[in-house]
């Protein structure tokens, strides 16, 4: 495979109450853990971003790298230090609260963006598009760098910038987040 992922556990979870969102339960695992077994059986290797409880992260036994930006600038921190590290052309990224992505995620990104010659190959899904579940070439680096240096913090709109596709998916729960503590007991319920 020629595809890396960037597992993105770096954020402040202030809607979780600051709780580190990758590592709250959802059925007895951690949502890290749902994740990167939706992940791994698709992708040639995994890095996990964080910047907080790194020694947890770590025990997952992958990479984690932190954020080289200061102050939280968001998941573009995260696609950054991914593309900095991964030995792949392409690079995954995935948020660590939507533990049921389709496990052909990956394959039907890297199609689309190569049928359409794309930068950027964004996961959507019942009208949505949803920025930081995407594959995109490692290529892209130095305008992500320039956009980041310019103060530029919105996923969509760095993306938008370049040649961006959307795939859509059928599987709305697939991409359902888990942002509040609120939304993790209603999916534990739901299940």
């Amino acid at each position: 495979m020629t595809i890396s992922a960037v597992i993105l556990c770096g954020g402040r979870a202030t809607r979780m109450g600051g709780i580190d969102k990758g590592l709250v339960s959802l059925h007895g695992k951690p949502l890290v853990q749902h994740v990167i077994e939706r992940v791994q059986p698709q992708v040639s290797e995994i890095f996990i971003n964080a910047n907080r409880e790194l020694s947890v992260y770590q025990s997952f036994g992958f990479p984690v790298i932190s954020d080289v930006q200061a102050d939280f600038i968001g998941p573009l921190a995260g696609f950054y230090i991914g593309m900095l590290q991964a030995n792949h052309p392409y690079l995954f990224t995935v948020p660590c609260d939507v533990p049921y992505l389709p496990n052909n995620i990956t394959s039907r990104l890297l199609q689309a963006l190569t049928e359409s010659s794309a930068d950027i190959a964004v996961a959507k899904s019942d009208g949505h598009a949803h920025p930081v579940i995407s594959l995109c070439k490692t290529s892209t680096l130095p305008s992500l760098k320039s956009s980041i240096e310019l103060g530029m913090r919105k996923v969509s709109a760095w993306q938008q910038s370049l040649h961006y596709i959307e795939v859509n998916f059928d599987d709305i729960d697939a991409f359902t987040n888990l942002n509040t503590l609120d939304d993790l007991a209603q999916l534990e319920k739901s299940v």
